[in-house]
């Protein structure tokens, strides 16, 4: 089989390069950046494989084929934490917390000696919550790096010049991809990195408030990244005074002691979605273009990827794919 040039090296690029390199298919890996970095959305991305969790906003597909992500992942070398994920709300917030379970699934209630059990430093925070025991996070810079490296190793580098304009090529720039997709806008997320020491948490914690949604994954050693917003702007490089402040407030609430957390590092920058947030897979003559993956780059990003190698190794059309699904408005 001739090579393939996937073009973009974030985390949609990475795994559709991994996936068809692992299928025995030559790759050409292109990108602006010689390395995955601050350049790219999925380096602020929270890390989250909470499906299930997704469930209360996201369309079906990314509840059902976001199951098998950390399987992925395992599979390709990346450490994945199946610790779970907890979802709190405080006081006159409970209704929130048992909407969000009747939108969702595969998750139990329990009670606050439970909790205790999992999080200790939770304990006394609040009298209930949503436990998703299936759910498992990554560390989303590890995650990259390990593709990137695993790739290096299969003689597949990162080239920083413009692929050739023949043969087939997979388009995953993300929002740079507006030139050819339409369709495609940008959705700013916002994310703080803080060390608490003081704080010890093992799994992702979603604190439910209608105002300020947030969530709380941790990295190790005190390390938590705090996020994200969801903001219809394209605009990518300063996070607004009210978005810092809630967040902030929102974490000191869950726990008084990330009142004296350290602010490692603020992160902007905005993610490329379809209309009804569902990836695309798109074919325009020899270039085919998967993108669109909101905010669920690690969790759909193995699916996306394993659509587009079934595509071009056995002709199996992915379920992703606009032109047979109209309503979705292929270009």
């Amino acid at each position: 089989m001739d090579s393939v040039s996937v073009i973009g090296a974030g985390v949609v690029g990475l795994c559709v390069a991994a996936e068809l390199t692992r299928r025995g298919v030559p790759v050409r890996l292109h990108d602006r950046y010689a390395a995955p970095g601050v350049h790219a959305c999925s380096w602020w991305a929270g890390g989250m494989l909470a499906p299930f969790c997704e469930g209360e906003s996201a369309e079906e597909p990314v509840v059902r084929l976001g199951q098998s992500a950390a399987d992925w992942w395992v599979s390709h070398g990346v450490q994945v934490t199946r610790a779970g994920s907890l979802v709190v709300a405080l006081g006159r917030d409970m209704r929130e917390l048992d909407r969000f379970a009747r939108r969702t699934s595969d998750h139990e209630m329990i009670g606050p000696d439970e909790l205790a059990e999992l999080e200790p430093d939770l304990a006394g925070q609040t009298r209930r919550a949503l436990f998703f025991a299936d759910e498992a996070h990554l560390n989303p810079r590890t995650a990259l790096i390990t593709l990137r490296d695993d790739l290096a190793d299969r003689h597949v580098r990162i080239e920083m010049q413009t692929p050739s304009a023949s043969g087939v090529a997979v388009d995953c720039r993300g929002l740079a991809a507006r030139d050819a997709l339409a369709d495609l806008r940008g959705v700013k997320g916002e994310m703080l990195v803080i060390r608490c020491p003081d704080v010890e948490l093992s799994r992702p914690v979603r604190l439910l408030h209608p105002r300020i949604p947030l969530y709380i994954v941790p990295r190790g050693e005190g390390v938590y990244m705090l996020g994200a917003t969801v903001i219809e702007a394209t605009e990518r490089t300063r996070i607004t005074a009210r978005s810092m402040l809630e967040m902030l407030s929102a974490a000191y609430a869950l726990h008084p002691a990330f009142g004296e957390a350290e602010i490692l590092e603020i992160g902007v920058d905005a993610r490329p979605a379809f209309p009804d947030n569902l990836p695309r897979i798109r074919r325009h003559g020899q270039t085919i273009y998967a993108n669109g993956l909101y905010r669920h780059g690690f969790l759909m990003g193995p699916a996306v990827a394993t659509q587009v190698a079934d595509l071009i190794t056995g002709g199996i059309r992915p379920e992703f794919m606009d032109e047979d699904h109209p309503e979705r408005g292929a270009a």
